[in-house]
């Protein structure tokens, strides 16, 4: 690895939840996902995490999750972090996908509360430390109550930061008053796991963020990261602000895989938008408000963006 891990960013400051693609008959595409990996470190992201929700975790299955991440860390391993999605309700099942990810050669995993059964905080903590105790790679945790109908409170912070292996975690509560506080009293390094809210994250000490819109404004974000440790932060706002329009365009139906391909696509990344049930793939209603928002942030000219990877 070309990026030293630090105890402050373990997995760089900028990461892409990327997404996966598929064919037209929604088999894997491996292809096109080599190729949206280099494209996104080229751009300058730290790091990509795999089989995450927006790389459509619930509907691929674990023969195609460990392609997934031998074929990327073969591609760009030794230039960013990769860390993979080890996320169900089902604990038994979830150390299964570490065990896999390991072997298939991630840098990390992510770890999210599992979702739908609504456990207690004990039930999180042993989830978490068992998931955790299945392999020796280093554990982001994610902390997304909007999905999963539970937040990880103070106390179990507090006992699952202990673990050696457990060095950051990627909050999209928002809440970054909370944030402020847990980052000082476990050491974890704190991602944003909300596009909107870097800034507010970098103020109270954040690493970095988990981003869908990085995507697109990667590079951004990445210099927005470079003038705030520079003590620009004027600088920092200013490359910030012209990300918004994707940022909305990406994020705000809550549709985060379906607008990110759609935004690939019109990038020529990705020859299609496709996904699997019960995602639908972007209509040309939304197509066309994601071509609106890459054009107002000037990553589209003439149907390309100048400079972007395209389809060979």
């Amino acid at each position: 690895m070309t990026l030293a891990p630090t105890a402050a960013r373990p997995f760089g400051a900028v990461l892409t939840a990327m997404v996966t693609p598929m064919t037209p008959s929604g088999d894997l595409d491996l292809d096109a996902a080599v190729r949206v990996a280099k494209r996104l470190v080229d751009d300058g992201n730290d790091g990509l995490v795999l089989s995450g929700t927006t790389g459509e975790s619930p509907t691929t299955h674990a023969p195609e999750k460990a392609d997934l991440v031998r074929a990327v860390v073969d591609a760009v391993g030794d230039r960013a972090f990769v860390l993979a999605g080890a996320g169900s309700n089902d604990t038994v099942h979830a150390v299964r996908m570490a065990e896999q990810a390991a072997e298939a050669g991630a840098h990390g995993l992510l770890v999210v509360s599992p979702y739908y059964s609504r456990p207690t905080q004990e039930g999180l903590y042993r989830h978490f430390a068992t998931v955790t105790d299945a392999t020796e790679l280093p554990v982001m945790l994610y902390d997304v109550p909007g999905r999963t109908c539970v937040r990880i409170a103070a106390s179990t912070y507090e006992r699952i930061a202990r673990h050696p292996q457990v060095v950051a975690t990627k909050d999209a509560t928002g809440d970054v008053a909370a944030a402020a506080r847990l980052r000082a009293e476990t050491g974890l390094a704190w991602y944003s796991g909300d596009d909107s809210v870097l800034l507010p994250f970098l103020s109270v000490g954040g690493a970095g963020i988990v981003s869908v819109s990085a995507h697109v404004v990667g590079g951004a974000f990445a210099e927005v990261v470079r003038r705030w440790d520079a003590g620009d932060t004027a600088g920092a706002l200013e490359a910030f602000l012209p990300t918004l329009p994707v940022i909305e365009a990406l994020n705000g139906a809550g549709a985060q895989a379906v607008m990110a391909k759609a935004a690939l696509e019109a990038l020529g990344v990705l020859d299609n938008r496709e996904l699997r049930l019960p995602n639908v793939s972007a209509t040309e209603d939304d197509v066309a408000l994601v071509r609106d928002a890459l054009a107002t942030a000037g990553y589209l000219d003439d149907g390309v963006r100048a400079g972007a990877t395209t389809l060979p």
